[in-house]
């Protein structure tokens, strides 16, 4: 019997954020996850909103040239009443995403309590215990200073736990052909 080996995918995880966007980068073969990095990118002392998306561009496409990842998990925007937050943190999504559709780098994306609920089985889990399951899960120990950094990671963890339990109803973007196709209503 021959066995090829599992091939090997890196998956990005992005909570992009005006303020502070965090990310995670882990390798997935098989079932097995390990964590590659994660981090934060600091914003806040842009005052500019246009240079913050800059710069979330900017390092985003610094982080893809260093890791190459295989695909990105974006955390969505959360559906506040602030409308002007929910506007600023959807164009920070956007950005993000367009540094890697630029890059030909499929896109996925997930609601943050579906996040929630992928790695800790609770919708409602705090950020502190997803950060808790995050290093028990991927055996690390150092608490990073931003739990900004871990909410990128879980999105990439996430990403991975679908694909392990097949889950086919992910929102992909490979291009953006297919995000204009299939968002025709946000288009005007």
């Amino acid at each position: 019997m021959n066995l090829a080996p599992e091939k090997e995918r890196i998956i990005l995880g992005i909570d992009p954020g005006t303020a502070v966007m965090g990310y995670g980068v882990v390798t997935e073969r098989g079932k097995d996850l390990a964590l590659v990095t994660l981090g934060i990118i600091k914003l806040s002392h842009l005052s500019n909103h246009a240079l913050k998306l800059q710069a979330i561009f900017k390092k985003t496409t610094e982080i893809i040239n260093a890791y190459h990842p295989d695909c990105i998990a974006l955390e969505a925007p959360f559906y506040g009443k602030n409308i002007q937050s929910m506007l600023k943190l959807g164009r920070a999504q956007g950005v993000a995403m367009a540094a890697g559709l630029a890059l030909d780098i499929p896109i996925f994306e997930y609601a943050p309590r579906k996040i929630k609920q992928a790695v800790t089985g609770n919708g409602n889990a705090g950020k502190e215990q997803v950060a808790s399951m995050l290093q028990t899960l991927l055996k690390f120990k150092e608490s990073p200073k931003f739990l900004d950094a871990t909410d990128g990671l879980a999105a990439a963890v996430c990403h991975s736990f679908q694909k392990v339990n097949g889950n086919s109803n992910l929102q992909n973007y490979s291009g953006w052909a297919a995000f204009v196709k299939d968002n025709q209503d946000r288009i005007k």
